[in-house]
């Protein structure tokens, strides 16, 4: 699960006049708008583990379908490639895992 933020200049109703403001994506979807200069903003609800559940199910269910065309793209460099992506998978998966809780918990503090 990704969070990440970007700043765009969009007509503020407040302020009456074009601002920046500032909007944060969660898996590439708008979570939030505010406006950086009244500090005014709107929230979008969505059920965060919901969005979280349907990342790991979506991941999971094509990870079959990823590796067959990964391998008859290119069979020497995938069968190469298996053995370091095999030692280092745990350490991605917790990363990602990580990754996920900070936003989960984020979220989380800022529903209240």
């Amino acid at each position: 699960m990704k969070s990440s933020k970007m700043e765009a200049n969009l007509y503020c109703i407040t302020c009456n006049e074009e601002t920046p403001h500032l909007i944060t994506y969660i898996n590439h979807k708008i979570e939030s708008v505010q406006c950086e200069d009244c500090k005014r903003g709107m929230k979008i609800r969505r059920d965060i583990l919901k969005e979280f559940y349907k990342e790991v199910y979506n991941r999971i269910s094509t990870k079959p379908s990823r590796i067959t065309k990964e391998y008859k793209e290119d069979l020497s460099g995938f069968l190469y490639k298996v053995p370091i992506r095999m030692i280092s998978k745990p350490y991605r998966i917790m990363n990602d895992l990580n990754e996920s809780r900070k936003v989960i918990r984020r979220f989380k503090r800022e529903e209240k």
